[in-house]
């Protein structure tokens, strides 16, 4: 019987030595911080004309963060790889004859991912925010605004939750190719045709990706469904859920 220390140190190692699993975690980085940037900097240059129609304030924390979307399926891709590929490889197998207890298994493979994805995310959330603000010169806002602080958090808090959620899909389905055909076209697909249908929108808005957008907010709008504290209870819920679900899978079914 290992010890969880020991699951622990055996995930660690897998992640690290994965040269994809490094890439992705790099890509959220990159394009998250990348496309805020450009568009704080294009806003700041085009402030007048950007904001001509516009009666709400200006959200100078909303346009840094821009680029989450693109950053968002690069973390989704991650939490996949980091458990897929070792279905993919078949050396599920060996994992599951050195460490019988599945729960804690999953429970080791989600303490390894969710904190290495919270670090990533947190050092991706802040650095984004401070270049977004440094481009948006005069139109720009500080942490120490109201609820700033807590959107930069929010933002790092989605995008961690995000990951162990792909990670629990991808438990449930057994295969890393299967888990993205259903994520990608789940969060960029299905959930933005929804949105605009009237009909079922409201449905549409108790997604993940939506629930997490509120988190990310600073202002809120009057007709909004909620505001940030109840989407991070529903991204948590989701993420709660997709877990457990993965852990019954696990427990329930051969490798």
């Amino acid at each position: 019987m290992a010890s969880f220390p020991a699951i622990l140190r055996s995930e660690w190692t897998k992640i690290r030595s994965v040269r994809s699993t490094v890439w992705t975690l790099a890509l959220t980085f990159v394009v998250t911080v990348g496309i805020g940037a450009l568009l704080s900097l294009l806003t700041n240059n085009n402030f007048t004309e950007f904001r001509r129609n516009e009666q709400s304030p200006f959200d100078a924390t909303g346009t840094a963060f821009a680029g989450i979307m693109l950053g968002e399926l690069a973390i989704i891709v991650f939490g996949v790889l980091a458990i897929g590929n070792e279905y993919s490889s078949g050396m599920i197998r060996v994992t599951l004859a050195a460490v019988p207890q599945r729960a804690t298994l999953l429970g080791g493979k989600a303490a390894v991912l969710g904190t290495l994805a919270l670090v990533v995310s947190l050092v991706t959330a802040f650095v984004t925010f401070f270049v977004g603000q440094s481009l948006l010169g005069s139109h720009s806002t500080t942490l120490g605004e109201p609820h700033v602080l807590r959107a930069v958090f929010g933002a790092a808090l989605y995008l961690t939750m995000l990951c162990l959620f792909s990670a629990g899909v991808t438990t449930m389905l057994h295969n890393q190719t299967l888990a993205l055909g259903v994520l990608v076209p789940f969060f960029f697909l299905l959930s933005p045709i929804l949105s605009a249908v009237p009909k079922v929108k409201t449905l549409a808005h108790y997604f993940p990706d939506y629930a997490g957008s509120r988190m990310l907010l600073v202002y809120e709008q009057h007709g909004q469904p909620y505001g940030p504290w109840p989407g991070f209870l529903i991204c948590l819920a989701w993420t709660a859920a997709a877990l457990a679900g993965g852990a019954l899978v696990l427990k329930q079914r051969d490798a």
